[in-house]
């Protein structure tokens, strides 16, 4: 249980660290060269991981009741998991997408309430809306409301990019650029996590997936 929580807490730290310095020392949209490789590039994302998002509010909510199910239900495993003397193959990367999951969820959750600023949904134009200047941390009233904050991204990692031959169909001509979209640190705990599972399952789950 120990590894567990220090595993957690120190993803969280590291995650909630990273966001609230480029929320508030970033305009959103900012970009920063880290190398020519790597930027530190600011950008809100009211859904999911790595910039996708559906249904305005409605889709946000919903998105929130999965995280809180997912958390729930990885916390209930690990009670199962630890009785039954689970490896570190399953249960540091188990680790590692439960703190992304909580990580991207309290963002979602009090970003809106405990920030000045952010990304806000526009009912009328159906469509999500940025805002000028840097964001401050407040205890006046926020942007929003409970569950209706949006996710900090900032890792942009645009290693190579080129242009499809314009001979091809329907991509010919266009941009191609690897990688594009701008995630942030849960983001990159839970799908290290999830890839450490998939090429140690066997060590993982010796006795085959026991749910």
């Amino acid at each position: 249980m120990k590894k567990i929580i220090a595993i957690t807490l120190l993803v969280l730290f590291i995650d909630q660290a990273s966001k609230i310095y480029i929320k508030t020392h970033f305009h959103l949209g900012e970009s920063v060269d880290v190398f020519s490789w790597f930027k530190l590039a600011f950008v809100e994302n009211p859904g999911m991981a790595y910039g996708l998002h559906f249904g305005g509010i409605i889709g946000k909510y919903a998105l929130s009741l999965v995280r809180i199910g997912l958390i729930i239900g990885i916390a209930v495993m690990f009670k199962k998991w630890l009785r039954e003397g689970a490896s570190n193959y399953l249960l540091i990367p188990m680790s590692m997408i439960f703190a992304g999951a909580i990580g991207n969820l309290i963002d979602g959750m009090f970003y809106g309430i405990i920030f000045d600023s952010g990304t806000i949904y526009a009912e009328g134009i159906g469509r999500w809306i940025g805002y000028d200047g840097i964001s401050q941390l407040t205890t006046a009233g926020g942007y929003s409301h409970f569950l209706n904050g949006c996710v900090v991204d900032m890792l942009y990692f645009p290693l190579f990019k080129f242009h499809w031959p314009s001979w091809l169909p329907i991509v010919g001509g266009q941009e191609f650029e690897f990688f594009r979209p701008v995630f942030n640190i849960a983001d990159s705990a839970i799908t290290v996590g999830a890839i450490i599972i998939l090429l140690f399952k066997k060590k993982a789950f010796p006795n085959g997936l026991d749910f």
